[in-house]
């Protein structure tokens, strides 16, 4: 992009600067630290200049919106057409209690509905087995059967609004239901739009919500890919998340190449099962962390986004452009908030929704400064709203496409975190893929050596957190913190204990009986659990038919 003659004489320039104008500096005044990195251990120059993108190349490395590689973002006028999607993840206690939450988010300007499950839901337990004590409705809703679903989404409309939920053993149970809450509204399956997060592997890794092994498991996901392809159009299968691999200590090169190894797996599996990957690969879409290192997330983002599409075009020859872009929904960083100062979280949340909005993201969710003490009450909630209203409305970043493009340090950064992933990425190539390298325990162990370092340096004072371990004060407790009652999970067993005694239990046999038989087979299990659902066979129901033959997943030991 440079003439050779001006960059040699920029390098002269800047030699002289190094030994004159930052050496006499220096001789008085030394800088804050001796070493300034990000945190994927990326040195940070002190100045960057054209010498440091000299070997980008516009055409092949950036492009323009809309156009592979996508490195500027996978739509042409992204934010000049229509804001992203501003979704807040909610969901707690009971049906009821979550279906008001999601209208009062709804009333305040939100534009799309993100569901937070409790525990017990996301493992594959009802609230009334022994398992799920203590757990029913804590870290988020409560759904046993299709009943409850009818109520979370009582009054709302399903193809008015875009839908994410949060699960991944269960996945095709809890989207199942939402197909047949959707049926109940006269709302047909092709004009239902939404996400399921369906993302086993990093289960695995990171998060350990998991159900059964891992062949059993990416069956039902290529499964899923399959029945949405055919009947579900509009729905993105599955959403690869880096979230929570960034929430277990991971760095942000470590993010992109996990993630997107991941994603790497999940292509190859539904190939493996037959399916074209441009009938597919256009309805992936991923999920990322944002953090409060600004420049390195924005560039984390772009070189995603670049990388994916070159990932899908070179090694999986998808001749659709759809197929090519890395489609992606942010939360801002769980793992940042504090609960010292706990109103300092407003202004780290403002720092990330900036970082995914000049990042290019098509939806995000915003932390409430409340939640690492507790649920988010509404108050915390509508500030955590406005403050992706007040970027996308008063901040100007959302006016230009990729704003920050060109910019030495940040093309830069860009490309480093691009070589960063690369190598991860062959390294996990080499062990056989992402499922190999996981039950190898490798992707765990690059998480946890990543956290380690993480907080040894907070602890040693090196990497400051505000509020927490330098600027502290005596402060009082938080008051009017949201907690969840103890009775919700005796009214809800009681609920489902009403609902197993009203439905039609022959139906329910039989249709479990029908899914166990099949699940014994190579047949596709999507459509026998939509019938199992529609009849009330609760999730645990199904669940444990599919443990019966397909086991349970017992975690390899990391040392």
């Amino acid at each position: 992009m440079f003439d050779k003659e001006k960059m040699e004489k920029l390098n002269k320039a800047k030699e002289v600067w190094d030994n004159g104008k930052v050496a006499k500096t220096l001789a008085k005044n030394k800088e804050r630290k001796e070493k300034f990195t990000t945190s994927s251990n990326i040195n940070v120059e002190r100045v960057y200049t054209p010498l440091d993108i000299v070997n980008v190349d516009y055409e092949t490395d950036l492009g323009l919106p809309g156009q592979y590689p996508f490195t500027r973002g996978v739509q042409p006028t992204m934010y000049r057409g229509r804001f992203w999607t501003m979704r807040q993840y909610a969901g707690f206690a009971t049906a009821e209690e979550s279906n008001k939450r999601y209208k009062y988010l709804l009333d305040q300007g939100q534009t799309g509905l993100s569901v937070a499950f409790d525990l017990p839901t996301q493992i594959g337990y009802d609230s009334d087995d022994a398992i799920a004590e203590g757990e029913i409705g804590k870290v988020g809703v409560a759904i046993d059967s299709l009943a409850d679903m009818e109520t979370l989404f009582g009054g709302i409309p399903l193809d008015k609004v875009s839908t994410s939920m949060t699960i991944n053993a269960p996945a095709s149970v809890l989207l199942a239901m939402y197909v047949a809450v959707g049926e109940k509204q006269g709302v047909s399956a092709d004009k239902l739009n939404g996400t399921i997060q369906n993302d086993i592997l990093k289960e695995y890794s990171a998060r350990g919500t998991y159900i059964f092994p891992p062949a059993p498991s990416m069956r039902l996901i290529t499964n899923i890919f399959e029945f949405c392809a055919k009947n579900v159009p509009n729905w993105n299968t599955i959403s690869i998340s880096g979230y929570h691999i960034r929430e277990a200590g991971s760095s942000a090169a470590q993010e992109v190449a996990f993630t997107l190894a991941d994603g790497i797996a999940y292509v190859e599996a539904a190939i493996k099962a037959g399916m074209d990957v441009d009938t597919f690969a256009g309805r992936l879409s991923f999920f990322f962390n944002s953090h409060n290192d600004l420049f390195e997330e924005v560039a984390k983002f772009r070189a995603a986004r670049k990388l994916w599409a070159k990932i899908m075009k070179e090694r999986f020859q998808a001749k659709e452009s759809r197929s090519m872009m890395l489609r992606f929904h942010t939360q801002t960083g769980g793992s940042t908030l504090t609960a010292q100062q706990p109103d300092n979280n407003i202004v780290r949340v403002a720092v990330q929704t900036l970082a995914a909005v000049l990042g290019g993201t098509q939806s995000l969710h915003t932390n409430s400064r409340d939640e690492a003490l507790c649920l988010p009450t509404e108050d915390a909630v509508r500030i955590a709203l406005r403050t992706q209203q007040i970027v996308a409305y008063e901040s100007g970043a959302a006016d230009t496409v990729d704003p920050l493009a060109g910019s030495y340090y940040v093309e830069s950064l860009t490309s480093k975190i691009e070589e960063e992933a690369i190598k991860y990425i062959d390294k996990i190539d080499a062990l056989g893929g992402a499922v190999k390298a996981i039950e190898q325990g490798y992707i765990q162990k690059e998480i946890a050596d990543s956290s380690y370092a993480y907080q040894k340096e907070v602890e040693e004072g090196k990497r400051i957190v505000v509020g927490m371990n330098k600027f502290q004060i005596q402060e009082k407790p938080l008051a009017n913190l949201l907690r969840v009652d103890p009775s919700v999970g005796e009214g809800q067993i009681k609920k489902l204990q009403t609902m197993k005694a009203a439905r039609d239990n022959v139906a329910v046999k039989n249709k479990l009986a029908e899914l166990k038989k099949a699940a014994g087979t190579d047949a596709n299990l999507m459509p026998l659990i939509l019938d199992a659902v529609r009849v009330y066979s609760t999730e645990g129901e199904i669940c444990n038919v599919l443990r019966e033959v397909f086991g349970e997943y017992r975690p390899v030991e990391i040392l």
